[in-house]
């Protein structure tokens, strides 16, 4: 019973993996973002279930007569930043496919591929 305790390590693993297994396997560039947007999404559900602490609270001092555990909020912090820098190099990221799709007419990697080799 000890493995579904850790269900969002298992969430993380899979979101991962699915993310991999998409930027590996496809030619499509607009495919490629999105698996890569998926994997970065596993990182941040890692990061802000390590960041959880089961009865913290939150790192603000009271008046109390016995020691409080707090959460760490820099986790949580650090993952709105990089929510914030994904979303920028996704919009990036499709600007460019966008550029290719005009230059080469397709967004296929092996298509530009061979297109650039008979030039």
């Amino acid at each position: 019973m000890q493995l579904l305790g850790h269900y969002n390590y298992w969430i993380f693993v899979l979101l991962m993996m699915t993310g991999f297994y998409v930027v590996i396997s496809t030619t499509n560039l607009v495919k490629k973002i999105v698996g890569l947007n998926i994997f970065q999404t596993s990182v941040f559900i890692l990061y802000i279930s390590m960041g959880k602490i089961i009865g913290g609270t939150p790192p603000i001092l009271l008046e109390s007569d016995r020691p409080l555990l707090y959460s760490n909020p820099l986790p949580h912090v650090l993952i709105l930043t990089a929510i914030v820098v994904g979303v920028a190099t996704t919009a990036l990221g499709l600007a460019l496919v966008v550029r290719i799709k005009e230059a080469y007419g397709t967004v296929e990697e092996d298509e530009i591929r061979r297109l650039d080799d008979d030039l």
